[in-house]
């Protein structure tokens, strides 16, 4: 995918990551009461890293009918879920309690030997929980990266193409722990809301560099431009 875009969504900006949290835990919730509301139960998609964790924790307070919310990952790096390094482990820790304790968590990690032989078994997972998605939570890397499809990564290109059926893809990430696998863009604009979570002064000047027209390769945040389907909004805080 080497088309030259620029990456557009509304904007909220917060005073500091308190707020933001407050702001971003109300409004996932009442995306998932919407998809309650429609007796199919709601799904929650989200990306792992360290960013997300107070919103996590905020919002495993409210009180919804968790039983009936379906939580799963963005990507995850291909470890095992007790890794500190896991993305499930985080939700599992910072999402999974309190009021939220009662939730059904998909996983994309599988006993299969690596990401590009568990990528079918993790999406047919994923693919049993209600769609569109309610909500999918993103979080945006310092490179432009997002979920797990980073700037020039082989199988990027099919990650980012809108024609492919949703999915998981594996890919590689340029840090240990390099394994990865990912939801494709057409997987993850499969939903009703996407909001891309950054924190901190050095994230925004990556998403000002993404707001420039520019190839989408080299920043795949950008790809979210490619549809018009899915409202996008950035939540940022410094």
């Amino acid at each position: 995918m080497h088309g030259t875009v620029s990456f557009d969504a509304r904007e909220r900006r917060f005073p500091n990551a308190a707020a933001l949290t407050t702001t971003l835990s109300a409004d996932i919730a009442a995306a998932l009461e919407d998809g309650l509301g429609a007796g199919r139960g709601a799904s929650l998609v989200v990306a792992g890293g360290r960013t997300p964790a107070p919103v996590f924790e905020a919002l495993s307070e409210i009180d919804l009918d968790w039983e009936d919310v379906y939580v799963s990952l963005t990507d995850e790096r291909w470890v095992d879920t007790t890794n500190e390094s896991s993305n499930e482990q985080l939700v599992r820790k910072h999402l999974l309690r309190n009021a939220a304790a009662r939730a059904n968590l998909v996983g994309l990690k599988n006993k299969a030997p690596d990401p590009k032989a568990g990528a079918a078994a993790a999406w047919s997972a994923v693919a049993d929980i209600p769609r569109p998605f309610d909500f999918v939570l993103l979080g945006m890397g310092d490179d432009g990266h997002m979920a797990s499809l980073f700037p020039h990564s082989p199988g990027l290109d099919g990650g980012l193409d809108l024609r492919q059926h949703p999915g998981c893809i594996a890919m590689s990430a340029p840090t240990e722990p390099r394994a990865r696998l990912s939801l494709n863009l057409r997987a993850l604009v499969d939903s009703r809301r996407i909001a891309v979570l950054i924190v901190g002064e050095s994230k925004w000047a990556t998403y000002q560099r993404a707001r420039k027209p520019g190839p989408i390769a080299d920043m795949p945040v950008r790809a979210l431009s490619l549809q018009q389907n899915v409202p996008v909004t950035v939540y940022w805080s410094p």
